[in-house]
């Protein structure tokens, strides 16, 4: 029997269209929707990361807000027919929200949004294992921490989880968390919680992922941006990263923005969106067959004033927000300018906030002979807006609750501290101190901790001198600085300690009452050559 060659030429165009059509099947398409950092922005805020007033919000000047956000989901899952919501760690801190309710409205939040998972960040431990297991306890999703043996802590042990697989479309999906690996510094873990190596820790869940057959895997984590780019590199495996700690904003269309959405490293696709719930990252990525990532491409979602709030969220939000009113609405001072408290500035030089602070850490103890104060800039979470200042700005400031401290220490114990503080600023870590009572000259080309403080300089008799190794000096900071935190553990063995002064919010709110209208400024004390 003889087939004729335009019958063979047409069976063969219909396997090809087979074929093609079997080829666009087997990929895969997922959104993955993220937030990171939000620190207990429940209500909108202003560009400056702190409160912003409903007639401003109305007006459509403010941004973020639970109420925004679940609109924003909402939407974008009309846009896809797979997504995910992640979470890349420290839902916890930062407004009366958390200091009021911890971690229990957070989680009633992430529940009714749908989150699908998130990755512990350091401030999930302020509180100590105790009040992450509260949260665990209470949320409908995996808690994951990769990097870290807390078979010891037997508040975490059998409840948080290295990795996690979740389905979504027909596949399987994993999800490995990441912390920072200094969180016992950065925070309260505890002893029994033990951080190790990230690249070793993401790529051990990587294997057991793989041997379980799962070929799409994402990161959680909460890192910071370099260390999301090492992991990147040295690991084999990780399709996408979702990051987090360093509040990185990744753009396409972000003049400012510190990297592209995603960046690729290698196979890799990071991506960060920045904090306070401002942006929802938005990744559109499309797998091959054998989980191999062929496009990865999306935007993040700024929250502002167009996006509507949802009636029923903002609502539950407004009831709970109800005993918190009274505290944080009560007007203490009023300010003529902006008072710059943005990390991105106090973490890496003098500013005007670090100076606020530091000087009104001094005007409390001066009577009682103390000279010098440090503040770690870590501590400094918001800047303050023209206008009036209101106690819940001063607290949104400074959410931490720690408490003002003296003790006494070397001249050399303070080069020490100060050395300890600028050792980090190339990564905008919060030990870059903040500093009243003396002067510090410091040279970034040196290498950190081999000598990068050139001149200390500290009152005597009405005048600037040169700080004296051997003289004790009195010193006031907060308490985490006092205890080791941020790195400065030489203050562990200070003489004469006293933890247990006012809350370090209180102080500033006292001092900011006194001035009659505060006027921010920059004096020169701190110096970058």
């Amino acid at each position: 029997m003889q087939v004729s060659r335009s019958l063979i030429a047409g069976l063969t165009a219909s396997a090809a269209l087979m074929l093609t059509a079997t080829t666009a099947l087997a990929d895969y398409s997922l959104t993955i929707l993220h937030t990171n950092d939000f620190h207990s922005r429940f209500e909108p805020i202003s560009k400056y990361d702190s409160g912003c007033s409903e007639k401003k919000n109305i007006a459509g000047k403010c941004f973020g807000g639970y109420a925004r956000l679940t609109t924003a989901i909402a939407d974008a899952r009309k846009r896809t027919n797979n997504s995910i919501l992640v979470d890349g760690g420290d839902q916890f801190q930062g407004s009366l929200f958390y200091t009021y309710y911890k971690g229990k409205f957070a989680a009633e939040m992430m529940n009714k949004l749908g989150y699908d998972g998130m990755t512990v960040g350091n401030h999930e431990f302020d509180d100590g294992p105790a009040v992450l297991r509260g949260f665990m306890d209470a949320v409908k999703f995996p808690v994951l921490m990769s990097n870290a043996d807390f078979s010891g802590e037997k508040l975490l042990a059998g409840k948080l989880v290295k990795s996690t697989i979740i389905e979504r479309g027909g596949q399987k999906i994993g999800l490995i968390g990441l912390t920072p690996h200094d969180t016992d510094e950065l925070s309260s873990p505890g002893k029994n919680v033990i951080f190790t190596n990230p690249v070793g820790a993401v790529q051990s869940e990587v294997d057991k992922l793989t041997a379980k057959g799962v070929n799409k895997i994402i990161v959680l984590s909460h890192s910071g941006y370099d260390v999301d780019k090492e992991v990147a590199a040295k690991t084999k495996g990780v399709d996408v990263i979702v990051g987090g700690h360093t509040n990185t904003y990744l753009s396409n269309t972000y003049k400012r923005a510190q990297g592209p959405y995603p960046t690729m490293v290698g196979k890799t696709a990071i991506v960060s969106a920045y904090a306070y719930g401002k942006l929802l990252g938005e990744l559109n990525v499309t797998f091959d067959d054998a989980g191999n990532i062929k496009t990865a491409t999306g935007e993040p979602v700024v929250m502002d004033g167009k996006i509507a709030e949802d009636a029923k969220v903002k609502g539950r939000v407004a009831e709970m927000a109800v005993p918190l009113d009274k505290i944080r609405k009560k007007v203490i001072a009023r300010t003529g300018a902006v008072i710059e408290g943005n990390s991105k500035v106090c973490r890496v030089q003098e500013c005007q906030m670090g100076n606020l602070v530091a000087d009104a850490l001094l005007d409390r103890v001066k009577s009682q002979g103390v000279t010098i104060a440090i503040m770690n800039s870590g501590g400094l979470r918001a800047s303050i807006d023209k206008g009036d200042i209101t106690m819940g700005e001063v607290l949104t400031v400074l959410p931490f609750q720690n408490t003002l401290s003296t003790f006494q220490v070397t001249g050399a114990t303070i080069v020490a501290a100060l050395e300890n503080g600028v050792s980090q600023v190339e990564k905008v870590k919060g030990r870059f101190p903040q500093v009243a009572g003396l002067k510090f000259t410091w040279d970034k080309s040196v290498e950190p901790n081999k000598g990068r403080i050139k001149q200390v300089l500290v009152m005597r008799d009405g005048k600037w001198g040169p700080i004296d190794a051997t003289t004790l000096y009195s010193v006031t900071s907060n308490n985490y600085v006092r205890n080791g935190g941020d790195g400065y553990k030489m203050f562990l063995n200070a003489k004469h300690v006293y933890d247990f002064g006012p809350d370090v919010g209180d102080v500033v709110a006292e001092y900011l009452g006194k001035s009659n209208g505060y006027k921010p400024y920059l004096d020169g004390r701190i110096v970058g050559e």
